[in-house]
């Protein structure tokens, strides 16, 4: 196994990848569909919610499950479930019923499936990488992503132009299916111990003592407060700049891509200098820089009158990304015993696919009483200052010390 772990990982990402891939084509459309053809913050409030709140009803019994059942077969069935969900829309589209509705239920059918494969895949990376080689492994899974992330916008925009929805969504099925056949074909990993373990304790109990895990460690739970905080923050950088982009400087295509594009290439190349230079030594310091460059950026997106000056504040908001999820990731799989790993991911999970929701509960309306310029300049300065209490919390700073045989 320990030999092997090269092959294994190098599979499992490129299954990810291929993933992603679909899914992010797919995400790109429906937003871009909404967005021009509705240019209301609280259309897009009502789609982004159905994207995620199945993911935090889910979440933590996910978490459950993947400290249960084997975590491969998990991820299989969660792209299965999507793949599944996707293709009955596009046959639905080359019916021709396109309602927006449609649209709104499958982006919550594929969060019922990315809440399961999120804590899965979390908990599943530690099981085939050494923990000293995980930052520059997930640094690299990061960059790859960031990659997709950078092409996907463009070949969805050329797909929106020259054929139809149903391409886009037919297309996402054929790579699920590949991921699929890596995961359980060509995947040799075997379940983690706990799966081999006959369960005396019901789920309700396992949830009982992954909450409890939490609440006795310090710094678990000043990380998922501060992540909470982040990720209400966020949204507006996260979800509202296409609707400014297309009030303020045009309803084109190519400029919904310009920033996507732009934000996916600073985050490639942060990505790769993480997987060369592995980041600060302490994982929370590095974690700290990125707050603040990123709250800076969200800040300078609410005053840049240029668009080009716009994309690179985009940039490197982008690029300041991997400093602070390669390593949030990463503290979490070193720190926590394996046992747990699926709860406290699925906690994780719950946190970053329901904050972000609830923010564009007040963010989304107000974008259509405000400019969403304003939102940007006030929720910027506020990252700046937590960065500034992240600093000062002793036990999440001891918690980022390397382990042994990191930065070496």
């Amino acid at each position: 196994m320990k030999q092997d772990w090269k092959r294994n990982a190098v599979l499992f990402l490129l299954s990810q990848t291929i993933s992603l891939f679909g899914s992010s084509l797919v995400q790109y459309a429906i937003t871009w569909h909404i967005t021009l053809s509705t240019q209301s913050g609280s259309m897009m409030t009502i789609a982004i919610i159905c994207g995620f709140l199945p993911t935090f009803f889910l979440a933590p019994f996910a978490g459950v499950w993947a400290d249960r059942y084997d975590r491969k077969k998990l991820i299989a069935l969660s792209d299965g479930l999507i793949a599944a969900a996707t293709l009955l829309l596009a046959i639905l589209f080359m019916m021709g019923y396109n309602a927006v509705w449609l649209l709104f239920g499958i982006s919550a059918i594929r969060a019922v499936g990315s809440g399961i494969q999120t804590p899965a895949v979390g908990a599943f990376l530690p099981q085939i990488v050494p923990e000293e080689k995980l930052v520059r492994v997930t640094a690299v899974n990061g960059s790859v992503q960031s990659l997709i992330m950078l092409v996907s916008p463009m070949l969805s925009a050329v797909l929106l132009t020259y054929t139809t929805m149903e391409v886009i969504f037919f297309i996402d099925v054929v790579t699920a299916a590949l991921a699929i056949f890596i995961v359980l074909v060509n995947l040799r990993v075997p379940a983690h111990e706990r799966v081999k373990e006959r369960m005396e304790t019901t789920y309700f109990a396992d949830l009982r003592e992954g909450v409890r895990y939490i609440r006795h460690h310090a710094y678990v739970r000043s990380f998922f407060t501060y992540c909470t905080l982040f990720f209400i923050l966020i949204a507006p950088v996260a979800f509202l700049t296409p609707l400014q982009v297309t009030r303020t400087f045009g309803d084109d295509y190519w400029r919904l891509t310009a920033i996507e594009i732009s934000f996916s290439l600073g985050m490639t190349v942060g990505g790769l200098i993480m997987a060369s230079w592995g980041g600060l030594k302490n994982k929370v310091h590095s974690m700290i820089l990125a707050l603040l460059v990123f709250g800076g950026c969200t800040l300078a997106l609410g005053l840049i009158p240029l668009f080009w000056i716009y994309l690179a504040f985009m940039l490197i908001a982008g690029f300041s990304m991997p400093f602070f999820n390669t390593p949030a990731t990463v503290l979490l799989q070193q720190k926590v015993e394996p046992e747990y790993l699926g709860r406290v991911f699925g906690v994780m999970s719950m946190i970053s696919t329901s904050m972000m929701p609830l923010g564009m509960l007040i963010f989304g309306p107000l974008a259509d009483l405000v400019s969403v310029e304003w939102l940007l300049v006030i929720t910027g300065t506020l990252m700046v200052l937590i960065s500034l209490f992240v600093l000062r919390n002793k036990a999440l700073i001891e918690a980022g010390k390397p382990v042994i045989g990191e930065n070496t």
